[in-house]
């Protein structure tokens, strides 16, 4: 088997397709991987696990320091690439729609570095992250397509374009700001 087959062993292994409950709460990972739920969401999962996320900050920055939240972000992409990399291997697919942590974190990154800012202004990196993740222009593309695999590349490489997207929706932040 090469690092871009899926495992075949049938006791860990999600039959290609949707998960449910009972495969999110059979492994931490999973759990972790599917936004705590919000991956399930039938319609649109990665802009639900990007509106957990953002109340998830909101609520999370009442708690934490920028320091703080900070190093969370930072623990949350380690775990993430382990969460990532262990449910793709065992959903068999290399990257999921259903795995929204990539999300999760990508946000937790662009609403850390423009806070403070008003509703409005989160709004607007909301629907940008949403843009460059969903329609994958230039860099993210490049992104998603060159790291695959049911291996930690491969988990890392669903992080990865979604970082990606999370700077290119810094840098239009940025750009709209200077002018």
């Amino acid at each position: 088997m090469t690092d871009m087959e899926p495992p075949t062993n049938p006791d860990t292994a999600l039959a290609k397709g949707k998960p449910n409950a009972r495969f999110m709460l059979s492994h931490p990972a999973h759990f972790i991987a599917l936004g705590f739920g919000s991956g399930l969401s039938p319609i649109a999962p990665g802009t639900a696990g990007t509106l957990w996320a953002w109340l998830a900050y909101l609520v999370l920055q009442g708690w934490l320091t920028a320091a703080q939240m900070g190093w969370l972000i930072g623990l949350s992409t380690l775990v993430g690439w382990w969460a990532c990399t262990v449910t793709a291997k065992h959903m068999r697919v290399a990257d999921p729609g259903s795995i929204v942590w990539d999300e999760v974190v990508a946000f937790w990154l662009v609403l850390w570095l423009i806070m403070p800012t008003g509703f409005y202004g989160q709004l607007a990196a909301f629907v940008l992250f949403r843009f460059f993740d969903a329609v994958k222009p230039g860099p993210v593309a490049w992104a998603d397509q060159n790291f695959k695999g049911f291996n930690a590349r491969g988990g890392f490489g669903i992080l990865f374009d979604d970082i990606v997207a999370a700077f290119c929706t810094l840098l239009v932040i940025a750009v709209w700001t200077f002018w």
